[in-house]
């Protein structure tokens, strides 16, 4: 018998690897980060005993956690702010000044650690953010254990946080050394858009990331009056111009990408980029509705995010693929596009690979990471059960996470968080928020 950490056991063990194999009645062994191996209880029963077992009793389902391909945490302090509203009026009349007015290291950090408790609490185990003062991001995202892609949002102007964009490429420069090597923590240059970033800054970008092999996240194409700008301003498609920048490889993610078209589609397919679909978001925005089946079918890494809670109001990845799911169906008007295993795999294992992560995350098999959720199957509206992947997809909630751990760690348990004191991060997020009725009261 080999001593190992910890010992999962679950009536469901969904694998998400490249069989898709679900094992009944299995177990998972833990040592430190990683898992050294998942089978059948019994076969995990007579080869491992551990410090700590976790077993739910009755019907579960234990998955890799999810995947947020792209946030902006500290945004749940703005969280139903400014509602109801176009994308370019959303963002210039109401959320650059109200970060303008507010943001600072306190709102990130404490933004931060409230997204935080709210994605662990729904079975997020792995974000990736772009915000103002980043480094305060991940310092939280550390603290509450969980694991981060994080990046400073860099623009032509100054943000709270910014005055030059020399001095964001070298807060950026700063942070991928400060984390270089952290087990939870990675940095990614994040550029803000094509239409907020001049060339000689987009240049400077791809510099700094080629020089330390890091990725690069971008907004692109999130509505049609983004393109008709970016036609204007460039003189040529989007995609062209990042292909004669140099911007399209392996390791660029893009946000959004409503309003790509064949073209640039099969642009990005041949060079292997990555791009992330946020549903709900771009539906509250009213920006459209993203050709995610022929990304797809172009072979595009796809992964899924909730944007920020300004624009969704939250971070339920499993709301987000509940509606990822039934968007495309209804604007094809085809039930069989965006099936519940394809849209479960862009919140894990394809989530993973966009992130350029798939070695370490999103399948359960040995020599991954840790990342686990267990989700509590003994609830009315989860039974019965006849397939796992439609009903996680169509059926569960964020709040049928019962138990969740990062990198071998539990981070909560029985629903309770272990890491963070979620209490105290909701006063201080309402303290917050007084200061920041105010500072729109004065005008």
């Amino acid at each position: 018998m080999k001593e190992v950490d910890k010992i999962i056991y679950g009536s469901r063990i969904l694998t998400m690897d490249e069989n898709g194999a679900i094992i009944k009645d299995g177990g998972i062994a833990v040592e430190g980060e990683n898992i050294v191996a998942v089978d059948k209880k019994e076969v995990i029963a007579n080869q491992y005993i551990a410090k700590e077992v976790i077993n739910i009793t009755g019907e579960s389902i234990v998955m890799p956690g999810l995947i947020n391909g792209h946030t902006h945490a500290a945004m749940t302090c703005f969280r139903g702010m400014a509602d109801d509203l176009e994308l370019m009026d959303w963002l210039n009349n109401y959320i650059f000044p109200a970060e303008a007015k507010n943001v600072n290291p306190e709102l990130a950090h404490w933004g931060t650690l409230l997204a935080c408790a709210e994605m662990i609490r729904s079975g997020t185990t792995t974000f990736c953010d772009m915000y103002i003062f980043e480094d305060e991001t991940a310092k939280a995202a550390k603290q509450a254990g969980m694991r981060c892609l994080a990046g400073e949002v860099l623009f032509d102007f100054p943000s709270p946080n910014i005055k030059t964009p020399e001095e964001g490429l070298k807060y950026t420069k700063d942070m991928i050394e400060k984390w270089a090597g952290d087990p939870l923590v990675s940095i990614i240059v994040e550029p803000h858009a094509l239409y907020t970033c001049s060339p000689p800054l987009l240049t400077k970008v791809k510099e700094l990331a080629d020089r330390y092999d890091v990725p690069i996240g971008v907004h692109l194409l999130e509505n049609s009056s983004e393109v008709q700008q970016l036609n204007e301003k460039l003189g040529k498609r989007a995609t062209r111009f990042l292909e004669d920048a140099g911007y399209l490889n392996e390791r660029l993610i893009a946000f959004h990408c409503v309003c790509m078209d064949e073209e640039d589609i099969n642009l990005f397919a041949d060079y292997g980029c990555k791009i992330v679909h946020n549903p709900e978001s771009n539906m509250k925005l009213a920006s459209g509705i993203a050709p995610v089946p022929d990304m797809l079918e172009a072979g595009i890494p796809v992964a899924l995010g909730t944007d920020g809670c300004a624009s969704n109001n939250n971070l339920d990845l499993f709301q987000e693929m509940d509606s990822a799911a039934k968007l495309h169906k209804a604007a094809r008007l085809d039930p069989t596009v965006m099936d519940a295993e394809t849209v479960l795999k862009m919140a894990t294992c394809k989530g993973a690979a966009a992130l350029g992560m798939e070695k370490r995350i999103g399948q359960l098999k040995k020599g991954m990471k840790a990342d686990i959720i267990i989700i509590d199957l003994d609830k009315p509206h989860l039974t019965p059960l006849y397939h796992e992947y439609s009903h996680l997809v169509y059926a569960a909630r964020g709040a049928d996470v019962d138990t969740a751990l990062i990198n071998g760690k539990i981070v909560m348990q029985n629903r309770k968080l272990l890491t963070i004191n979620e209490d105290e991060i909701m006063a201080k997020v309402e303290e917050i928020a007084i200061k920041i009725r105010k500072s729109f009261e004065k005008h």
